[in-house]
């Protein structure tokens, strides 16, 4: 059979163990599904169905008996553990050494060079949490129109500012500045806007988010399959972690449960490729502010749209279900963690049952995804398309 369809949903942040490495990233005993699943509000029969619970030492749940496809667990090969680098290596590239991150906040040489190229002061310079930097220098950024920089424990610079005081576009270019400045040893991974509204002490971040991203260093499988003329797309935050590059389109997207509705809609679109999703909430709004009960109910809801995607696909569609690193909201502080990620993959033309083992790198995806399509690609992965396919 053909394949003419692939959809890669990407949960970010959803984890589903530590990785043998994971004191070297400071993490530990980390298990973001292993959480996730003691909360009441987590319900995902039809994940459980696909095998999540069948993958290699989950140790949880309740493994089903006919897993409806192949199943697995996928191991980071890039030294990192973050956004950037998990999305790089399900597209075919492994960064052997870790992006920059500024623990202590950003050297003040660089500081002042942002100055320079702003026209404007900067305030905080610290790891922060988004939320608390715009509650604690909200007023000072309204009252002097100096620039909210902060970073966090990833490789990103980001600038907060009212949209009152800087428009989001006038935002968007003083990141665009940034992101020209941040090379060398302070090439972060992303250059982050953060727009807000409202009053103190109530500031509300917007929808307007914007991320500015390194050039990926090598060809993805999103420039594979564009040079064997495939149609991509990506929903969501893919377009920003791969600054466009390989991408035919861009649907934007409020929230999961939107995300999931664009992509259910493009299951009406007669499209020959990749539909390429990330769904950030998961992470952005339950991993990093540890509410295990948010995110329990963020699967549930995943869950029940899932459903309704499987029920529509066609029998020369496949879907992958996989993440970009963990975030167990259980684990201490707000970092993400070092784990697996699972790789869930169903069609008519995928044999049921099929356990995957531990792939060596999430690039064992992109490599699955150019064979499966024909197309050229050089990447450390493996394809796992003969083994799955019927």
């Amino acid at each position: 059979m053909d394949i003419r369809r692939v959809w890669i949903l990407v949960l970010d942040s959803f984890g589903v163990g530590a990785m043998s490495d994971a004191a070297e990233f400071g993490d530990h005993d980390c298990h973001t599904l292993q959480t996730v699943v003691q909360s009441a509000r987590y319900a995902t029969p039809h994940m459980a169905a696909m095998g999540l619970f069948n993958i290699d030492e989950v140790a949880c749940g309740q493994p089903t008996l006919a897993p409806l496809g192949a199943f697995g667990r996928c191991r980071e090969l890039s030294r990192g553990k973050d956004t950037t680098t998990g999305h790089w290596e399900i597209a075919g590239i492994v960064s052997r050494q870790a992006m920059p991150t500024f623990p202590e906040g950003f050297p003040p040489e660089l500081i002042a060079r942002l100055e320079a190229a702003f026209g404007r002061k900067v305030l905080c310079n610290k790891p922060y949490s988004g939320t608390a930097v715009i509650h604690d220098y909200g007023q000072e950024h309204e009252r002097t129109g100096a620039l909210i920089v902060y970073t966090s424990a990833d490789s990103v610079l980001q600038i907060a500012a009212h949209e009152s005081v800087v428009p989001p576009e006038q935002l968007y270019e003083y990141c665009r500045q940034a992101r020209k400045l941040l090379t060398g040893p302070y090439a972060v991974g992303r250059v982050i806007a953060r727009p807000f509204i409202g009053a103190y002490p109530a500031y509300t971040r917007t929808a307007g988010r914007h991320d500015f991203s390194l050039l990926p260093p090598a060809p993805t499988m999103l420039d594979a399959l564009t040079q064997g003329g495939l149609d991509t797309i990506g929903v969501g935050k893919i377009s920003d972690i791969f600054a466009a590059r390989g991408l035919g389109r861009h649907i934007p997207m409020a929230g999961n449960t939107d995300g999931m509705k664009k992509t259910l809609a493009t299951q009406q679109e007669n499209f020959h490729g990749l539909c390429f999703v990330n769904l950030v909430d998961f992470d952005m709004e339950y991993g990093h502010r540890r509410d295990v009960d948010g995110y329990a109910a963020a699967l549930t809801a995943f869950d029940v749209q899932l459903g309704e995607f499987l029920a529509g696909m066609k029998p020369e569609d496949v879907l992958l279900i996989t993440a970009d690193h963990g975030c167990d909201p259980a684990a201490p502080g707000t970092d993400h963690t070092r784990e697996h990620t699972p790789l869930l993959v169903y069609g008519a033309g995928i044999r049921a049952g099929m356990n995957l083992g531990t792939r060596s790198t999430f690039a064992d995806i992109a490599a699955t995804v150019a064979e499966i399509f024909q197309v050229p690609l050089t990447t450390p992965g493996t394809s796992f398309w003969n083994a799955i396919r019927k």
